[in-house]
């Protein structure tokens, strides 16, 4: 068996896929559009940025000061004022309901207390439910009100003529996505889990497709081999997922404004790794499964529990038990999310990732080899 007729016989298989796949609209749309539009749909559905946040008052006081201080929480650009309390009851109610996520409550000597230089304690009230976003609130309320305490300080000690004095002086800067916008986070996450959901399970139709027509026969009794008929199958769904890569950034460009900061060169090589390690699961699927209908069940369950909950898409992996993050390494999408988000984010280079790669094509070489054992079995 000589390596061009080799060539010609995996040309032979992949001609026939494109035929197919130019034939059957479906898996075409699947591979191209139907990635960009989901990255539309859950690109602004999945959102962790906590703003206009919801806020009534309960303003005891009624004073200048008490005020002042409440204009402090709507000028900070977190807060949305809804409306103005005259009890605590009122504000419990409107908690309950979920009309409000925080309440602001003033007590009657807030005032007098401040002109008297004394303490004043604040009381604000935080819809706890969605722990992440209550403890951002708090955080967001405590920033206010230390804002506005700085205020009052330099005041005093300007009319007592002194200056004001900081010790230490902080100056935070914050890397690879300044203005803390989730979207530039979860965009590329988002672009794991579309190629690994539309890769899986498009090649998991394939060759069962073959079974199902009875047209696998045809090739038990043709030269070409086992891991000539895979790889013919293969390449055709790889170029389409690269082709779907294309567009799913240019949509996170256009859409998100997410700017690839690092080598495109460097991209789409990760890319075509991870797309046919992604494509080799959905070829195990193909030959263990003896219908369509098994095979898009198996290469749903196969392909978006683990991208979605061991990836680290949306749960840290580090803040999960070992057996879990064990676990996760069988999952492409967890190192290929590496990759994206360096890439990205950071715009690093080869050397930053290089182990990601390397285990990449790893796992699209095993589960290959499978495929090409698994079908030989079938066809033998």
């Amino acid at each position: 068996m000589t390596a061009a007729a080799m060539i010609r016989r995996i040309l032979t298989i992949i001609k026939k896929e494109l035929r197919h796949i130019r034939r059957d609209r479906r898996v075409l749309s699947v591979l191209t559009l139907v990635p960009a539009g989901l990255l539309l749909l859950n690109g602004y559905a999945l959102n962790f940025d906590v703003t206009h946040i919801n806020a009534a008052v309960v303003d005891l006081d009624k004073g200048v000061r008490s005020r002042d201080f409440i204009d402090a929480f709507v000028t900070s650009g977190y807060f949305d004022y809804v409306q103005d309390l005259k009890t605590s009851d009122e504000a419990t109610r409107l908690l309950d309901d979920g009309e409000v996520r925080v309440v602001i409550v003033v007590p009657r000597d807030f005032s007098s207390r401040l002109l008297a230089n004394e303490r004043a304690t604040v009381q604000v009230l935080v819809d706890g439910m969605d722990a992440s976003a209550a403890t951002t609130i708090v955080g967001y309320a405590q920033a206010v009100t230390l804002q506005y305490s700085q205020k009052i300080i330099l005041s005093n000690l300007t009319k007592i003529g002194r200056g004001s004095y900081i010790p230490i002086r902080y100056e935070g800067r914050i890397w690879y996505n300044p203005e803390l916008k989730s979207a530039k986070f979860l965009v590329p996450g988002l672009i794991a889990f579309i190629l690994a959901i539309t890769g899986v399970i498009a090649t998991s139709l394939s060759i069962v497709r073959e079974k199902e027509r009875n047209t696998i026969e045809q090739v038990n009794v043709s030269p070409v081999h086992s891991l000539e008929f895979i790889i013919g199958k293969l390449i055709p769904y790889a170029l389409i997922s690269l082709v779907a890569a294309a567009l799913v950034l240019l949509a996170a460009y256009l859409m998100f404004d997410v700017v690839i900061k690092g080598s495109i060169i460097h991209l789409f090589g990760a890319t075509l790794l991870f797309v046919v390690a992604a494509l080799s699961i959905g070829l195990v699927v193909s030959t263990i499964s003896d219908s369509q209908q098994v095979a898009f069940q198996v290469a749903a369950v196969v392909s978006m529990l683990p991208t979605i909950i061991l990836s680290g898409f949306v749960f840290p992996i580090r803040s999960m038990p070992w057996w879990l993050q064990a676990l996760s390494n069988v999952t492409p999408a967890k190192f290929y999310l590496v990759i994206l988000r360096s890439i990205v984010l950071k715009g690093v280079g080869v050397a930053a990732f290089w182990e990601q790669l390397v285990y990449l094509a790893i796992f699209a070489t095993v589960l290959i080899t499978i495929s090409t054992l698994r079908f030989r079995r079938t066809v033998g």
